[in-house]
């Protein structure tokens, strides 16, 4: 019996989404379970291909399969890049026989052509959670650990505008070498709530926003949808949000919280956006 589940989300444009009422717009853009016990899970969506996943190892290693009829590929990254971030308890992952440690809030980058990849939990009372993030890859690069210590930081913000925030870039071409794939980790300050803001979009990349620290009892309203005429989504800790390149992509919690971005599509130039003034916003 395998060990991985996936499900598939097909890419649907702006005229599209604007019809939808709440029950839709959770179906098509939010993933609320990612961690199952002794399971691999992925989202495979459709805009750029991209991955969202998680990995729960609980008892004993759990192997990173291919996805037959997704992939069509003898192993998952033979023609694909990895990122992971865990945030769970401490753990390790095997990569071709060579163990790194991936502790609460480090990442990883597996390059395409690894073959056997294991996620280990260090104390199953306490297991990893390995948030996975995977898009197509063109070039082999060598597979990295990233500390929050190695990670390129960025304050932004402030608390008199409760956005004050810390972006940890991590999985980034100023960091290391990655095909397409980037992914880092922003951290609000207590008494901050709004991330992304001013919002903005980019039109030539599509994201996923994963929340968690999400207190007990307190949840993130994440908007989406064009500028003119916005969405949102209300999500609880450890839950996951699809960014079409033409959506806005903000949230603002009922407490501070932490969140990963990870995006892929044609350029790696994380400034590349096109803002908007928060008095645009309908």
């Amino acid at each position: 019996m395998s060990n991985i589940t996936f499900e598939s989300r097909y890419a649907i444009g702006p005229n599209e989404t604007k019809s939808l009422d709440t029950k839709g717009l959770r179906e098509n853009f939010l993933i609320e379970n990612l961690f199952v016990e002794d399971k691999v899970h992925f989202v495979y969506t459709h805009y750029d291909r991209y991955m969202a996943g998680g990995a729960l190892p609980v008892n004993g290693k759990l192997k990173l399969e291919t996805i037959e009829p997704l992939l069509k590929e003898p192993y998952f990254l033979a023609r694909r890049e990895l990122g992971i971030i865990n945030v769970g308890g401490d753990g390790k992952v095997e990569v071709d026989g060579e163990t790194f440690e991936v502790n609460y809030k480090e990442a990883l980058y597996i390059g395409m052509g690894a073959k056997e990849i294991y996620f280990i939990s260090n104390d199953s009372s306490k297991p990893a959670k390995f948030y996975l993030n995977s898009t197509p890859a063109h070039h082999s690069y060598p597979t990295k650990r990233v500390t929050k210590a190695e990670a390129n930081k960025i304050e932004l913000g402030a608390l008199e505008t409760a956005n004050h925030r810390t972006i940890n870039q991590m999985l980034l071409h100023t960091v290391i070498q990655t095909c397409q794939l980037q992914m880092g980790m922003t951290e609000l300050k207590p008494g901050s709530v709004w991330n992304t803001m001013p919002a903005h979009t980019h039109d030539r990349r599509m994201e996923v926003y994963f929340y968690f620290d999400v207190p007990e009892g307190q949840s993130v309203s994440h908007f989406m949808g064009p500028v003119d005429e916005t969405r949102h989504i209300w999500m609880q800790n450890e839950q996951a949000v699809i960014s079409p390149p033409w959506s806005i992509h903000s949230g603002a919690g009922t407490s501070n919280y932490t969140f990963i971005w990870g995006m892929a599509g044609e350029n790696m130039d994380y400034d590349d956006m096109d803002k908007s003034a928060i008095t645009d916003l309908k």
